[in-house]
């Protein structure tokens, strides 16, 4: 088996004071998405802030292409190759759609080839293209999802950390989103979803990972995990 493109050992990690995250392991294969799957707290998000620098890991090691990440700053994830789009999909309200999306692109080598990645984007999601005048705070919040994440793809990232991206959208958009997970991978980009949507998200995996209280209680293929009974029992209410 090749080398991991990710992989956690032992990572212990705190959400503020309180423990999050025991004994996490875990790798992430280059051009796989990867699900991230369990109930709310069982410490999903604070799984993926611990890997961009955005919580306290108090042990073990996470490296990215055989670098370490655990003391790097959230600053350099991007010129590492890494983009994250947290749960709630923040933009720059004021900006305008086009201005959001170059801001993406502030890195070499995606500063040089924005224009291409820009066309990427709005064939991805065309009604950026149709909204790219207005300021990114008149989008709807399916929109404005849409958005955040073509920002993060504008960095020509080769791992995307995706934290929730369908909590809140109507039903219609959540299945367009996960079609749109599935054409980003589909170009080469490494996916880590955490996501509240479990058929989906496992029908989209290639491979899922169950958390449960900080620790990984299983694991296996997406479909494999689609027709356990534990997980229809816990999460498909079958």
């Amino acid at each position: 088996m090749s080398d991991p493109l990710l992989l956690l050992e032992n990572i212990h990690a705190f959400h503020g004071d309180a423990p999050a995250l025991r004994g996490i392991s875990m790798r992430v294969n280059e051009g796989e998405i990867v699900s991230v799957i369990g109930s709310n707290g069982a410490g999903k998000s604070t799984l993926q802030q611990s890997i961009v620098g955005l919580a306290a890991v108090r042990s073990g090691t996470i490296t990215f292409d055989g670098a370490p990440l655990v003391g790097r700053s959230v600053e350099d994830m991007a010129s590492l190759g890494i983009a994250f789009v947290p749960e709630g999909a923040p933009v720059f309200a004021d900006m305008s759609v086009l201005d959001n999306l170059k801001m993406g692109a502030y890195v070499q080598p995606a500063r040089s080839r924005r224009n291409e990645s820009l066309g990427w984007v709005y064939d991805l999601f065309p009604i950026l293209a149709e909204r790219q005048g207005q300021k990114a705070g008149s989008l709807s919040g399916g929109e404005r999802r849409m958005l955040a994440i073509g920002r993060a793809l504008m960095s020509m990232p080769r791992l995307l950390l995706l934290d929730e991206p369908s909590v809140g959208l109507a039903p219609l958009l959540v299945e367009r989103l996960f079609t749109n997970i599935a054409e980003i991978s589909a170009v080469g980009v490494t996916i880590l979803l955490v996501e509240q949507n479990v058929y989906l998200s496992l029908q989209t995996a290639h491979r899922a990972y169950v958390l449960e209280n900080g620790e990984i209680t299983l694991t296996g293929a997406g479909c494999e995990l689609m027709n356990d009974d534990r997980i229809k029992r816990a999460y498909l209410a079958v």
